[in-house]
C-alpha cells in the first residue's frame, strides 16, 4: 500500500535516533548504539527502515508538509499566493519578499530548517553505518540504500540552499565538537553534492529495473542523474551572495564545466528510455492526482506522504467551498496563476486550461452537491492539482496525502536545451524544445506551432527566450519558477513586469487590448460544469440568451501592488532569513546576511 514504508522508518528512526530535541538528537552516542549500528547497517530489512526515516521529517507539521511546501516559491511572474495583500497576514511577507528574522509563521524552533538539517544528521549517520557495515557495492540492496541516502541528503541540503543561500556544511554525523557549526561557502556545498549524486547514480538502479525501484517514491537512476543535472544548472547560475548578485566565482562550477555536465546527465536519462512524457499533458496530471506511482513515466522522484499528511490539494487545488461529491475537505485554493498568464498562452496549448482554472466550486446544496462557479480576474486557480480528479475521497480536516512531485522528465528536457543552446547552438537545443512543443499542440498544428516555430529561433539568445517562455507555460503552479529566475539573473525585471502586465490587463491595454471584458456562461446537462464563452481573446459576442454573465474584469489594486512589496527589490530579498530561534540557538555561529 501506498507510503506503508514510511511508518515503518518512523517507528525504527524512533528506537535508533530518540526523541529528544534537534540539539540534543545526534550527539556523540554512548557504546551501545555502535553495536546498534553495526546490525542495522548490516540486515537489509532495517537498514531500509532507517533510510526511509530519512524522509520522516519532511512529514512534520513546520517542514515540508505545512510550512515549506505551501509558501516556498511565491510570488514569481505566474504564482501568486493569495495571502500577498493581506494586511497583517503572517504569511504575506514570505511571499512579497518581506520576511523577517521573526515572522511568526516561522520562527518556531521545529521550522523546515530544523527539519532538514535533522533529515541530513539522519542521513549521514546512515550513509556512515552503510559504508561501514553494509558492503554497498554497485548492484546490490545496500548499494541501493547507500545511494538513496546520500540522494535524500542531497535533496535536504539543495533546498536549504535555493530556500537560505549559504548554510552550514556538515557531511559527518554530529559529534560534541560540530554541535555549533557556522555558515559555509555554497560553492563547497554544492560540489560535494554533485560529488554524491555521482556516486549514487552507480548505485541505484533504474527505474523499474529492481525490486528497490517500482515506485516514483523511490529513489531511482533516472532522478538522480536529472537531480544532478538540475543542480550543476542551480550551482553555475546566477544567485545572490553576501556580495551581490552574481555566478560562482568557482572555476569548478563555471557555466562550461555545469553545463557540460547538466547536459551530459540530462542526455543520459533521454537515451536510457526509462522516463518519457507522459502524451497528454492532461492526462500526466489525472494520472498523478489518481496517485499512480509507476516508474518509468513522467514523474521521476515524488515525496511520499501518507493519506494523514500532505498539503498539496489543501493548499493549491481548485478550491471547494464545503463538502460535496468531489470531497469531503473544503480548502484548496491558497494560491493560483496570475491571469496574464492564462491570456499569454497560445489559445491552442492544451497545457492552458489544465493550468488556469477561472471557477471553483461553490457552497454545496443541501444534498452535498457543488456547481461550479466563476471567480474574477485575481481569483485563478491551479487545475493541475483537483480533488475532482483524485480516487480517494478526502476527508481529513487538514491534510489530502497527496505525494508532492520533486522532479519529472520535462525538466529533464528543458535542462537538455538549455545546456545544448549555451554550448553548441540553437541547433543543438531544438529537438528538446520540439518536444515539448509537441505534447502541447495538437498534431495537426506541429508544423505550424512547433516545426516553424522552433526553426525560427535562429540565435542563442532567440532560444534562451523561448525556453524562458515555454518554462512558464509548462510549469506554473509546480512552484519551480522562482529558482529559475534567479539563476537566470531575471527575478526582479519579470516580477516588476508581472505587474505592468496585469495593470495593462486590468486597463484593456497594450497586449491585453482584446481580452473581453464580459464571461457568457451557462451549465452543461450534469448540472455542474460550466460551459463558457468570452475567456478567449475576441470573444464578445453575445452566444445566446440562455447564457448568464459575469463581469469580468474585477482586479483590486493592492493586489497587483504586492505581487512584491512596493519599495522592496526582489533580487536582493531572493532567500528567507534564519529565523531567529536558529539564530539565538546557534551559541554566536550563525548570522543573517542580504541586509536582514
Amino acid at each position: 500500500m501506498k507510503q506503508i514504508y514510511i511508518l515503518t522508518g518512523i517507528l525504527l528512526m524512533g528506537l535508533f535516533f530518540g526523541c529528544d530535541e534537534f540539539e540534543e538528537d545526534f550527539l556523540e552516542a554512548p557504546a551501545q548504539s555502535t553495536l546498534d549500528e553495526s546490525v542495522i547497517f548490516s540486515t537489509f530489512g532495517l537498514a531500509k527502515g532507517a533510510i526511509d526515516g530519512i524522509m520522516e521529517p519532511m512529514g512534520q507539521t513546520n517542514s515540508y508538509r505545512g510550512r515549506f511546501i505551501p509558501f516556498y516559491g511565491f510570488n514569481t511572474d505566474c504564482e501568486y499566493h493569495y495571502s500577498s495583500n493581506q494586511s497583517g497576514s503572517s504569511q504575506a511577507p514570505l511571499m512579497i519578499y518581506d520576511a523577517s528574522p521573526t515572522n511568526t509563521q516561522m520562527n518556531t524552533d521545529n521550522n523546515a530548517w530544523a527539519m532538514m538539517f535533522k533529515g541530513i544528521e539522519r542521513a549521514n549517520i546512515c550513509i556512515r553505518g552503510l559504508r561501514e557495515y553494509g558492503n554497498p557495492v554497485p548492484g546490490s540492496d545496500m548499494g541501493q540504500l547507500l545511494g538513496e541516502a546520500l540522494t535524500l541528503r542531497a535533496v535536504y541540503y539543495a533546498d536549504l540552499m535555493k530556500t537560505w543561500g549559504d548554510v552550514p556544511y556538515r557531511f559527518e554525523p554530529i559529534t560534541s565538537e560540530t554541535t555549533y557549526l557556522p555558515k559555509s561557502d555554497r560553492d563547497d556545498i554544492y560540489k560535494q553534492l554533485l560529488v554524491d549524486l555521482a556516486e549514487a547514480s552507480t548505485l541505484v538502479a533504474w527505474p523499474g529495473e529492481t525490486a528497490n525501484t517500482t515506485s516514483v517514491e523511490r529513489v531511482n537512476k533516472a532522478f538522480v542523474k536529472s537531480f544532478r543535472a538540475r543542480l550543476a544548472m542551480v550551482a553555475s547560475g546566477y544567485q545572490q551572495y553576501p556580495d551581490g548578485v552574481r555566478r560562482s566565482n568557482d572555476p569548478e562550477l563555471s557555466v562550461q564545466n555545469m553545463y557540460t555536465l547538466a547536459l551530459q546527465e540530462a542526455t543520459d536519462v533521454i537515451q536510457s528510455g526509462t522516463a518519457q512524457l507522459n502524451p497528454s499533458f492532461e492526462g500526466f496530471w489525472r494520472s498523478y492526482n489518481q496517485e499512480n506511482l509507476a516508474p518509468g513515466g513522467e514523474s521521476l522522484w515524488e515525496i511520499p506522504f501518507g493519506a494523514g499528511r500532505g498539503r498539496v490539494v489543501f493548499s493549491f487545488g481548485v478550491r471547494h467551498r464545503g463538502v460535496d461529491q468531489h470531497t469531503g475537505q473544503a480548502r484548496g485554493g491558497s494560491a493560483g496563476p496570475l491571469a496574464t498568464v492564462f491570456y499569454d498562452y497560445d489559445e491552442d496549448d492544451t497545457r492552458r486550461d489544465v493550468t488556469c482554472v477561472p471557477y471553483e466550486y461553490a457552497s454545496p446544496n443541501d444534498d452535498e452537491f457543488s456547481q461550479q462557479e466563476l471567480t474574477s480576474m485575481d481569483s485563478w486557480y491551479f487545475g493541475k492539482y483537483r480533488y475532482e480528479w483524485m480516487d480517494r475521497y478526502v476527508t481529513s480536516t487538514n491534510d489530502d496525502g497527496l505525494n508532492k512531485i520533486y522532479m519529472r522528465f520535462a525538466e529533464v528536457l528543458f535542462i537538455a536545451a538549455e545546456a545544448a543552446n549555451e554550448l553548441n547552438g540553437p541547433g543543438a537545443a531544438a529537438p528538446y524544445l520540439k518536444e515539448i512543443r509537441m505534447r502541447a499542440f495538437p498534431s495537426e498544428l506541429h508544423p505550424e506551432k512547433v516545426d516553424n516555430y522552433v526553426n525560427s529561433l535562429g540565435s542563442q539568445e532567440a532560444m534562451f527566450n523561448a525556453i524562458v517562455k515555454e518554462h512558464q507555460y509548462e510549469f506554473t503552479g509546480e512552484m519551480e519558477r522562482k529558482q529559475a529566475l534567479i539563476r537566470w539573473n531575471l527575478l526582479g525585471a519579470q516580477l516588476e513586469e508581472a505587474k505592468t502586465k496585469m495593470t495593462n490587463l486590468l486597463n484593456r491595454t497594450g497586449d491585453y487590448a482584446d481580452v473581453p471584458t464580459t464571461l457568457y456562461y451557462k451549465y452543461e446537462e450534469d448540472g455542474e460544469t460550466l460551459d463558457i464563452y468570452g475567456l478567449n481573446r475576441n470573444e464578445t459576442e453575445n452566444p445566446g440568451p440562455e447564457y448568464f454573465t459575469k463581469d469580468w474584469t474585477t482586479i483590486e489594486d493592492n493586489f497587483i501592488e504586492f505581487i512584491f512589496k512596493p519599495g522592496v527589490d526582489p533580487d536582493t530579498r531572493q532567500f528567507w532569513p534564519i529565523w531567529q530561534t536558529f539564530i539565538d540557538g546557534s551559541n554566536g555561529q550563525l548570522v543573517n546576511d542580504y541586509g536582514y
